[in-house]
């Protein structure tokens, strides 16, 4: 029998055959790793993780991120709108990521009596250089011995620098200085329930604003002090059990990086979104604080065995600076190029 095939036939045939070819294809897309984040508080440390998201990187290196990108208590000190629903508030309790203080971290660690695998895997915040804003009549930094200072908490980065400052002056942290937690905002200051602030940048900006200045007399910069500040927790056991996941996200992170450091606008951006500092003076405070941050940002190993001096005590020695930090998966995108390729 002879058989015919007609050209609508054909064509018909065509894309039946199509369509069979194109659905392998089509499944074997890369699903999104999903992962999640919390971001502690309002700063400008914290503002590459928001780029990351604000840009599409996470995406662009296959992450689907569910992220908080400050608490709800942050938010309230610096008057930020809380527009996190509840329901990813929730959903990221128990984050894969912590971005937030190593110091913190690291005396939550050491003081609890259930033992945990989290540790530092990148530092976006490596060195003190923070100002201090004090009341109208106090001129100097050696005026505020015996005055009361405006921290959010002592094991917080607020308290780091402010034993920071007790080491350089030379003074007790208990008998010379009164160090004062919780509201670490402009408001103290205003109210006179403290005679200084602890200023990061986005409380720096928010004083200046209101007609405060930083003392003269005091450049951290100059101490040449590491800390580890902000960077990124994970569970030791889940980050290995997750590399690709991990090492996305720290190429979402240094890409973020590079582009702040190239293009401050793309900073502005985030810093007017996320945090509502729509005034161009306060951004340009706030992006001043990124002048340290590193290409690179490896986890701080010299800021953590100083903040474990710091922090001295029978809870912390039962450590060593290794138990506090992970650094290869840093190695290994460091290795890869990645990073100076962001730079040529």
């Amino acid at each position: 029998m002879k058989i015919r095939y007609s050209l609508r036939g054909m064509a018909s045939l065509a894309l039946i055959m199509c369509s069979i070819y194109q659905l392998p294809l089509r499944a074997q897309a890369p699903a999104k790793m999903r992962v999640t984040a919390s971001l502690s508080d309002v700063s400008i440390n914290k503002i590459p993780f928001i780029i990351a998201e604000n840009e599409g990187l996470y995406a662009k290196h296959g992450l689907e991120v569910v992220m908080t990108p400050f608490s709800a208590n942050a938010a309230k000190v610096h008057g930020v709108p809380d527009q996190v629903p509840k329901s990813v508030r929730d959903a990221v309790v128990g984050p894969n990521f912590s971005v937030g203080g190593g110091a913190p971290g690291m005396w939550d660690k050491a003081i609890s009596s259930e033992p945990n695998d989290r540790v530092i895997i990148a530092t976006t915040d490596d060195i003190v250089h923070w100002d201090i804003v004090a009341q109208p009549e106090f001129k100097r930094l050696e005026d505020l011995k015996g005055k009361r200072f405006a921290i959010s908490g002592l094991s917080a980065c607020t308290g780091t620098v402010a034993l920071v400052v007790a080491k350089h002056m030379g003074w007790d942290p208990v008998q010379d200085m009164a160090i004062l937690e919780g509201n670490y905002s402009v408001t103290p200051l205003q109210k006179r329930w403290v005679d200084a602030l602890i200023a990061y940048e986005v409380p720096l900006a928010m004083a200046m604003k209101a007609g405060y200045k930083p003392l003269e007399d005091v450049d951290m910069r100059k101490w040449n002090e590491p800390i580890p500040c902000n960077g990124v927790w994970a569970s030791k056991s889940w980050a290995h059990a997750n590399k690709p996941a991990v090492i996305a996200y720290l190429k979402a992170l240094t890409e973020a990086i590079s582009m702040m450091k190239k293009d401050k606008e793309v900073a502005f951006r985030a810093v007017a979104k996320y945090y509502d500092f729509k005034d161009r003076e306060q951004q340009q405070v706030i992006y001043n604080g990124a002048k340290e941050m590193p290409r690179k940002p490896y986890p701080s190993v010299d800021g953590i065995k100083n903040a474990m001096k710091l922090y001295d005590g029978a809870a912390m020695r039962r450590f060593k600076a290794e138990d506090f930090y992970d650094d290869t998966f840093m190695k290994e995108l460091d290795q890869s190029g990645f990073i100076d390729n962001l730079y040529k």
